[in-house]
């Protein structure tokens, strides 16, 4: 009975810690880690977040560009802060799904090390070619790359990018074989494809939507169940002849394991008052990235999900990052 009671008072005493702790939070300022260089989405993403939750919680949301390792760089330094909600990562869909299948060490646990809070914007990939490619369809361009084995060029950001990773799966779902380039960013490949130096490339609507209303790129395919509001006239991959072609880039918010649960939950309202603002709905509208706000809930379901599906695809293509 006495062991009882002192367990029943030790569980009673972390309760009002942690209700303090939600009390009293914050009272300086957050960290919020974008895992990639700046100018990126996910520093943009990071800052436009943080710009907003500074506002309502009275305290700076500072960002912090930690690149490096496809992002386990920034990660590491989350995974290894106290779990105490000062200290946040702005994480890539790769950081929690894939990474750990292209990486042979991971210096932490994705499974393991974060509490998902909450998915903040989301983007359905997209088929784009250079104009001089003969292929104006998705069922064209399949036929052309099975005619043509390897001849043909796609950029990426990099071994193991989302990019990367899109082509892949593209390749395997159309059953083609196209030769991988791999870019250092998003940028420099897109420069190449618009100069006709690689055929296209498999990548997030803030990267080619202006190009493609430019008439630098043409569009094949939405990697998606639907059609994009912004590009309307675009197909599905479903529709252009390739089923179950659905490949999606995501950055949400994640805190260390072992944040108190109340805090967790004030951050979850923080974070999708901010990803839900006028402003921010304001900002993005153009770019093609699709404002979640979704709860920690169904945020960890979606990584279980993708970390499933990315995992079969990297060992059926061998992807091994650098």
């Amino acid at each position: 009975m006495a062991m009882l009671c002192r367990f029943l008072v030790g569980l009673l005493a972390m309760a009002l810690t942690s209700v303090a702790q939600a009390q009293t939070y914050p009272d300086r300022p957050i960290r919020l880690i974008a895992p990639f260089p700046a100018g990126g989405l996910a520093d943009v993403l990071a800052r436009a977040v943080g710009d907003q939750m500074t506002k309502s919680l009275g305290q700076p949301v500072v960002v912090e560009n930690r690149a490096g390792a496809g992002g386990n760089t920034g990660a590491l330094a989350v995974a290894t802060a106290a779990p105490d909600g000062y200290t946040l990562l702005m994480s890539s869909a790769g950081i929690l799904t894939a990474n750990p299948f292209l990486y042979a060490k991971m210096p932490f646990d994705a499974e393991t090390a974060f509490i998902p809070i909450s998915n903040v914007a989301e983007m359905s990939m997209i088929l784009v070619v250079n104009p001089n490619v003969e292929a104006k369809t998705l069922k064209e361009f399949v036929a052309l790359a099975r005619a043509r084995p390897g001849k043909l060029n796609f950029g990426s950001p990099g071994i193991g990018t989302t990019g990367h990773l899109g082509l892949a799966m593209f390749m395997h779902a159309a059953k083609v074989q196209i030769t991988h380039v791999p870019y250092r960013g998003a940028a420099p490949a897109v420069q190449d494809l618009i100069a006709g130096q690689i055929d296209g490339v498999v990548d997030n609507p803030p990267t080619v939507i202006s190009h493609i209303e430019g008439g630098r790129l043409r569009p094949l395919a939405v990697a998606a169940k639907s059609r994009m509001k912004l590009l309307p006239d675009v197909p599905t991959a479903a529709e252009g002849g390739v089923a179950g072609y659905e490949a999606s880039s995501w950055f949400g918010i994640a805190a260390p394991a072992g944040t108190p649960q109340p805090i967790v939950e004030r951050l979850h309202k923080e974070i999708v008052a901010a990803v839900r603002s006028p402003a921010m709905q304001e900002r993005f509208a153009k770019s093609g990235a699709q404002l979640v706000g979704d709860t920690p809930q169904e945020f960890a379901a979606q990584i279980r999900t993708e970390r499933v599906r990315w995992g079969e695809i990297i060992k059926a293509a061998g992807i091994k990052a650098e």
